[in-house]
């Protein structure tokens, strides 16, 4: 499945990890992906308590979906490709 499947909302959730995880891997940074307080920052959201929770939950979603990965407890990055 393509990224357009998705809702407008979580295509830039998507859109956000994979280019931060491109960026880290240009710098050999590690892909240590970013947690939900993060995400929402970049979104343009205020870091309160209510949007950081929508956004974690809307990752969550994606996690249980398959489209992302939380390799650590908060901590969202692109699903790896197998092998």
């Amino acid at each position: 499945m393509t990224l357009a499947v998705l809702a407008p909302d979580y295509q830039r959730l998507v859109g956000m990890l994979e280019a931060e995880a491109e960026a880290e891997a240009e710098t050999e940074a590690g892909g240590s992906g970013l947690w939900a307080r993060e995400l929402a920052a970049r979104l343009g959201l205020e870091t309160v308590s209510a949007k950081v929770e929508g956004v974690r939950s809307k990752v969550k979603r994606l996690v249980e979906r398959g489209w992302l990965a939380e390799e650590r407890p908060g901590v969202f990055t692109p699903r790896r490709a197998a092998g």
